[in-house]
């Protein structure tokens, strides 16, 4: 009898909302991660510009034939180097939307890429002292086999400058991976008289085309606190440029 009434005190206890609480189930819904921008390109003035925005970033170099073709024009060029590293970086990540961009500097036909070496860097700069030449960037925007592209050009005029001022820039080595052998960001502002254009053009990427290249590949940007995001789009608008 004392042992029932024991089994049944015990019955009780294990049935107090005490008891329930120690094995209560709490379950944590967690916010989803934002869409990361994949960004096919090393140049870290672009990282740092995307960086600005808040975006969800990935870094992934495309490695792409630079090699400009026979009387290939310079704007054609960016935009052709900038969709193949799209396309290639896209075929990694097929879900994730890939922004490429390539910049070329370009004066009486001749298409100044980045210098093999500051033998060649010199020569660049000797060329372009004093005189206007014209900078085009292509970017390149793919989500899904759908891609959209936009194309930016900036004038910069230079000023008259001798052996000694660009040898000490070229010796800095700021513009080693740069087209045209110097950056407008940097120590070489200090060659530029004039921009006329968009600035970030000549820097790399011009941030003001990424909403409408986003839209037109069916993506959008959203404010979400003190950061952008990039999400789907629910009604898409516009044609894209290519599909494939």
């Amino acid at each position: 009898m004392a042992h029932d009434q024991g089994l049944q005190l015990l019955g009780r206890s294990a049935c107090r909302p005490e008891a329930d609480r120690r094995f209560r189930v709490v379950r944590v819904v967690t916010a989803p991660s934002p869409m990361r921008l994949v960004l096919a390109s090393a140049s870290p003035r672009r990282r740092e510009l995307l960086q600005r925005l808040g975006l969800a970033l990935q870094v992934v170099p495309a490695q792409v034939d630079e090699t400009p073709g026979d009387d290939e024009p310079g704007p054609v060029h960016a935009l052709r180097v900038a969709a193949d590293k799209a396309a290639l970086v896209a075929s990694r990540y097929p879900d994730l939307p890939v922004l490429a961009a390539d910049t070329v500097v370009l004066r009486d036909g001749r298409i100044f890429g980045k210098p093999k070496d500051r033998r060649e860097a010199a020569e660049m700069l000797a060329a372009l002292a004093g005189a206007t030449h014209v900078v085009a960037t292509a970017v390149v925007a793919r989500f899904r086999g759908v891609a959209a592209s936009h194309l930016e050009l900036a004038r910069v005029t230079f000023v008259p400058f001798d052996t000694d001022l660009y040898a000490w820039y070229v010796s800095t080595g700021e513009g080693d991976d740069k087209a045209g052998a110097y950056a407008v960001q940097g120590q070489g502002a200090v060659l530029v008289e004039r921009v006329e254009g968009n600035v970030q053009a000549v820097v790399g990427l011009p941030l003001a085309a990424i909403p409408a290249l986003l839209r037109r590949i069916g993506l959008l940007l959203k404010a979400e606190d003190s950061r952008l995001t990039i999400a789907p789009r629910h009604r898409t608008e516009g044609n894209p440029d290519h599909r494939g």
